[in-house]
């Protein structure tokens, strides 16, 4: 069984700043890409950004040079630093990765429980 367990996020002022953490456990092979996705409330669940195994990254428009997508691999961990929060920043925020199972040898789309970011006043 594969897991994925965020923690951070919280209640940010524009401006400021807030850390996600996700950490994968379970009988993993091996990960691919990983990466977060938001979703506002009325609105599609969004990439913000996204970081391959050797450390290819990639994020939305509205958020590049205020985010920082890093992870460790060692520890199957991925974090999003998130500066220069702004009001439409505010979202549950999920992790996503791409797990190769061990026993199984199979690939499958993993996601995180979510984790509440606002950016408030």
């Amino acid at each position: 069984q594969v897991q994925l367990v965020e923690s951070g996020g919280g209640l940010a002022q524009p401006g400021g700043s807030l850390s996600l953490s996700c950490a994968a456990s379970g009988s993993i092979l091996s990960i691919n890409t990983m990466g977060w996705y938001r979703q506002a409330p009325g609105k599609q669940r969004e990439l913000v950004a996204a970081i391959t195994s050797g450390g290819s990254t990639n994020y939305a428009d509205s958020v590049e040079g205020r985010f920082t997508i890093s992870r460790d691999n060692a520890k199957n961990t991925v974090y999003l630093q998130m500066n220069s929060l702004k009001p439409e920043d505010t979202a549950v925020y999920y992790c996503n990765a791409e797990i190769v199972r061990r026993l199984s040898r199979r690939k499958g789309d993993y996601w995180g429980q979510g984790t509440q970011v606002t950016v408030s006043s």
